[in-house]
């Protein structure tokens, strides 16, 4: 069992990155091998409309023609058999290194020929981890989680499998509130949910891994 990883955060060591890894750890706890990929290490650009990826007769039908860094993280990601994905929220969607790698990834399957379905016939079973600074009833009143809904829907139609998603909410965005202008935020209650719900959100995430693996089974 394969699973890719892909953190598409700038940071390696903190909420979203802390929370893939734990769904890493969940995976391979069920004898998944894993292999993780940071977005922001590598140099790629998003889709240039070049259309290499709908000639036709051609063996590039379903897959990227650009060549960069991602190249060969998305054709490991067509041979694997599970997607772990994570991502901070900015602006109410995920990341941009997030949203160029997923114009690459799926554009390329998408099929231009009338009902005709994605150029893929295996099936991947994925998993998403969301990171933000709001609280969870502040991203249900904005309509956060149709943005994600969104992405599940697409995950799921691409790869032919399941799909699920973890929010975690009111993250803490610094080690120390007062060096920064943020006097919107309580320090005192940030510090609360990283003591009391991140935690939680960590188990959470551990549980995605050992799930997303054992439908791999």
């Amino acid at each position: 069992m394969n699973i890719i990883a892909i953190n598409g955060s700038p940071r390696k060591k903190w909420n979203t990155a802390t929370l893939l890894q734990k769904a890493i750890e969940g995976a391979e706890s069920k004898g998944a091998n894993v292999e993780l990929f940071h977005l922001y290490d590598l140099k790629y650009q998003g889709c240039i409309s070049c259309f290499g990826c709908k000639i036709k007769d051609s063996a590039n039908i379903g897959h990227c023609t650009m060549k960069d860094d991602l190249s060969p993280v998305l054709e490991k990601i067509l041979q694997c058999d599970g997607l772990l994905l994570g991502s901070p929220v900015y602006f109410s969607n995920i990341t941009g290194e997030m949203l160029s790698f997923m114009e690459r990834l799926f554009f390329s399957l998408l099929s231009y020929n009338e009902n005709e379905p994605p150029h893929f016939s295996r099936t991947i079973s994925t998993a998403s981890i969301y990171t933000m600074n709001i609280p969870y009833k502040l991203a249900l009143e904005t309509g956060q989680i149709t943005v994600f809904d969104a992405l599940e829907n697409r995950l799921q139609r691409f790869f032919n499998g399941p799909s699920e998603y973890l929010m975690a909410c009111d993250t803490t965005q610094f080690d120390n509130y007062d060096k920064y202008e943020s006097s919107r935020f309580d320090p005192e209650h940030k510090q609360q949910v990283k003591e009391e719900q991140f935690p939680i959100d960590c188990e959470k995430a551990f549980e995605m891994g050992v799930r997303l693996t054992n439908k791999l089974i």
